[in-house]
């Protein structure tokens, strides 16, 4: 159900002076990180106390810009590849500090995103009345998780106020004690406000996580077939990650060695889209995909596997963006090829695609997340609020 549908005259009264801690793995470039950025800087400007509490080493630095009066928290325990146990013992060391930082705070209420860190957080607010909202921000049917931490997502998301999905698709794959407590909050799309247009040089752009999910391999198996049809065309592929060393060893086994560029992290937040001409999304997976919907919102045609969740939701097939069968390289061979010939095409896909994307506005997104918000500030303030029930 999107509970938050009908938001757009949620007065500000109700969730001004409120506390709010919100807890994230890390604040680096990507989908999640940038609507913490967005919704923490909003409730800021709206009169909370925000804090932020991360996992980070006590240097990291933000991708994205926050409002210099937000606390952040960051508790030097970040993920890493370790011994079993090694990792019980990193386990049991986050959850301490992030029980402590929790305390420290006093919230009104907790907001916790990605599944890991949500399980984390729900363990450390065991013994505590405070409500804690958690968000899943990817496909919850495909994510790479263990039966141990399956196990303790099934044990304790139930304990949870609320669980926030970006798409139905994502709340129906949680049993119905999980889902009777769930919020669709889309996300919103947010282009740099001083972006140039710089385009015209023939580039097809992808972006996101070098990681098996976002599917580059299968976008340089497609690129491949159709190179030497659009020889006046090359493909960038911005973002970092594990796998990178891997697609540049196929990237140069499929012979693209001058056809593919991979710059890594744009110095700033969505500047791909000042040089891009076509965009192309090709994950397995996705929770949303917002960097489809930033390219919609710039104006690009757009190309996706219709993967689960979010390309099915934001594009209308052969109207605002073109879709096709996920995991199929030829398919996507085929469109890409059919998009890169034809001028007319692109720019009537790009005009109804930034027509499109206007439904995912940030203040209409925003003002869903004032409604939940509003909501369990006025569900806790009939109980009162304890921050734990057993000090210590």
């Amino acid at each position: 159900m999107d509970k938050g549908s009908d938001s757009g005259e949620l007065a500000l009264p109700q969730i001004a002076g409120a506390r709010i801690t919100i807890v994230v793995p890390a604040l680096g470039a990507g989908g999640t990180e940038h609507i913490v950025n967005l919704v923490a800087n909003h409730w800021k400007s709206v009169g909370c106390a925000v804090t932020l509490i991360t996992l980070e080493r006590p240097d990291a630095q933000p991708y994205y810009e926050f409002d210099p009066e937000i606390d952040v928290l960051r508790l030097g325990v970040p993920p890493r590849k370790a011994s079993k146990l090694r990792s019980s013992l990193l386990v049991l060391q986050r959850l301490g500090r992030l029980r402590s930082a929790i305390r420290r705070t006093r919230p009104d209420f907790v907001l916790s995103f990605l599944t890991r860190t949500n399980v984390l957080t729900l363990l450390a607010m065991i013994g505590s009345t405070v409500p804690v909202i958690v968000s899943e921000r990817n496909n919850p049917a495909s994510q790479p998780f263990g039966p141990f931490w399956r196990r303790l997502q099934a044990s304790l998301y139930p304990r949870a106020f609320g669980l926030v999905t970006m798409t139905q698709g994502a709340l129906d794959f949680f049993p119905s004690n999980i889902r009777g407590k769930g919020w669709v909050i889309a996300n919103p799309v947010d282009l740099p406000r001083d972006w140039q247009n710089r385009r015209g040089k023939n580039i097809l752009a992808a972006v996101g996580r070098l990681t098996r999910q976002k599917g580059f391999d299968l976008l340089l198996e497609a690129f491949a077939r159709i190179a030497d049809t659009h020889p006046e065309w090359r493909l960038v592929i911005w973002g970092e990650g594990d796998e990178r060393r891997n697609l540049e060893t196929l990237r140069d086994t499929l012979g693209l060695q001058k056809r593919v560029d991979m710059p890594g992290i744009t110095e700033r937040p969505g500047l791909w889209i000042e040089t891009a001409d076509a965009f192309v999304l090709s994950s397995r997976y996705e929770g949303w995909g917002i960097v489809l919907l930033e390219a919609m919102a710039a104006g690009l045609p757009v190309v996706s596997f219709e993967c689960e969740w979010g390309p099915r939701v934001m594009i209308t097939h052969e109207s605002d963006g073109i879709l096709v069968p996920k995991e199929d390289v030829e398919a996507l061979a085929k469109a890409l090829d059919r998009m890169l010939s034809d001028r007319n095409l692109r720019e009537r896909l790009g005009k109804r695609a930034a027509a499109s994307a206007q439904r995912y506005r940030p203040e209409q997104v925003l003002a869903e997340w004032d409604m939940l918000a509003a909501c369990v500030l006025k569900q806790d303030s009939k109980r009162g609020s304890q921050i734990f029930d057993n000090a210590g």
